[in-house]
């Protein structure tokens, strides 16, 4: 029986009680009188009280599933082909906000903090940087101000390749051979510059890696050789002085990742490996594999794998323990091979519209299915696409939105419209939701 109905029940059985009197010889003396229908009073709000939790057990609030919306400190950022557009978007809420770089079709890089974002303009001669107004304190996030530019840029000519650590973004430019870095704390000082590290390097397109011991892996060409460079990886320091000379030369080097001690570059024949401590050694390409070369290396670094991809092949492990390189995905149909912000999983869109997502501890596919339309091969704007542990997110550029796929549930897709050609895209932020 409910409370509600056994406090009416007792309440019933009260009042014939307190009327008792006409049965008896002697009615009930006032004060008794005054105590019971005092009680009365207090049972008869108990009962309305309960009436109102009954009501509200009888209609209880919707729950919300957390884990099919994204985090509140997320965020997705992406650059326009056709114009200076830079959006910067909230998917908790779906919310937007856009302000106007100096040039079109920046290329994205999230920093390792995850507060920032660097634009390089290649043609232009240019890096900047884009603050989320995110700030990350271990337990919580803080809101530092509005989306906004920082003060801080670089200018060497043709900025090409990126990567941070810490707090340093590094930025390895083309043209001249040199390394632009920059810390956080200068970001917004007025007229600030990226430092420059000039160790001597013939231009060429390059690639970099900083170890945990503060030192640099940067690539070199040779000009004796007769084969594509770039040919080696030596180590240097912060003013550009040679630590550890190359000891494998090698040709066409491109892509790289480091786990902060070991560094691994693409190049022809299979993976080179360089340590921190300026070990080297190469670990050969699968049989079969002939003269193509896996020219994009990413690290997971929760599952702590390395992972190699080629579109000429497919998506392959790095194995530095077991010295082999061993398939995920072999496929020539690969669109986008990329790594979640965590370091969890690995998630795959291939031509047809369809996306795979490998757990990378495991290697196995842990779900696939169509997520967007095909795309040509041919096609020049292709999709590009990022995850969060929740969410893949895709930019298609014939669209001008941003594609948010529930990764629990590939058919619950959110479309968020951003700029008239949205080109490049990343995740910035933090996935969490907790604040002061």
């Amino acid at each position: 029986m409910t409370v509600k109905a056994l406090l009416k029940q007792y309440l019933h059985l009260m009042t014939l009680d307190n009327y008792s009197y006409t049965f008896h010889l002697t009615p009930l003396s006032p004060m008794k009188n005054i105590l019971r229908h005092t009680l009365l009073c207090i049972l008869a709000i108990a009962l309305f009280a309960s009436c109102d939790s009954d009501k509200d057990e009888q209609d209880p609030q919707p729950i919300v599933d957390e884990s099919m919306k994204e985090f509140e400190y997320v965020r997705v950022l992406t650059a326009d082909g056709t114009s200076t557009t830079i959006t910067q978007v909230k998917p908790a809420d779906g919310t937007t906000v856009s302000l106007q770089a100096k040039y079109p079709n920046a290329n994205l890089y999230p920093t390792a903090t995850g507060r920032y974002a660097a634009m390089l303009f290649g043609t232009q001669n240019l890096v900047e940087f884009f603050d989320s107004g995110l700030e990350y304190h271990g337990d919580h996030v803080d809101v530092k101000g509005t989306p906004k530019f920082a003060a801080i840029f670089g200018e060497r000519i043709k900025p090409s390749h990126f990567k941070s650590k810490g707090d340093e973004s590094i930025v390895f430019n083309d043209g001249d051979g040199t390394l632009s870095v920059a810390r956080e704390a200068d970001f917004h000082t007025p007229g600030a510059k990226m430092r420059v590290i000039n160790a001597g390097l013939d231009p060429h397109h390059g690639a970099m890696v900083k170890f945990n011991n503060g030192t640099y892996g940067v690539t070199f060409v040779d000009k004796s050789s007769t084969l594509a460079g770039p040919h080696g990886v030596k180590i240097i320091d912060a003013t550009g002085g040679e630590v550890v000379a190359s000891t494998f030369p090698t040709s066409r080097i491109h892509g790289n990742a480091t786990d902060g001690t070991n560094a691994v570059f693409g190049a022809e024949g299979g993976a080179l490996v360089v340590t921190q401590a300026g070990q080297q050694r190469l670990i050969p390409n699968p049989e079969g594999f002939g003269a193509v070369r896996i020219g994009t290396i990413l690290y997971a670094e929760k599952a702590k794998k390395f992972v190699g991809y080629t579109n000429l092949k497919g998506a392959y492990f790095v194995d530095l323990t077991g010295n082999r390189i061993t398939p995920i995905l072999e496929s020539t149909t690969i669109m986008q091979c990329k790594i979640d912000k965590e370091g969890r999983n690995l998630l795959i869109l291939l031509l047809d519209g369809t996306l795979k997502v490998y757990d990378l501890a495991t290697g196995n596919l842990n779900k696939e299915g169509s997520v967007i339309p095909a795309t040509a091969a041919a096609e020049t704007l292709k999709p590009v696409m990022e995850a969060t542990q929740r969410f893949a997110y895709i930019a298609m550029p014939s669209l001008g939105e941003v594609h948010q796929v529930l990764l629990t549930d590939f058919t619950k897709i959110t479309k968020i419209k951003v700029s008239s050609q949205p080109t490049k895209l990343i995740i910035t932020g933090f996935e969490t939701s907790e604040s002061h």
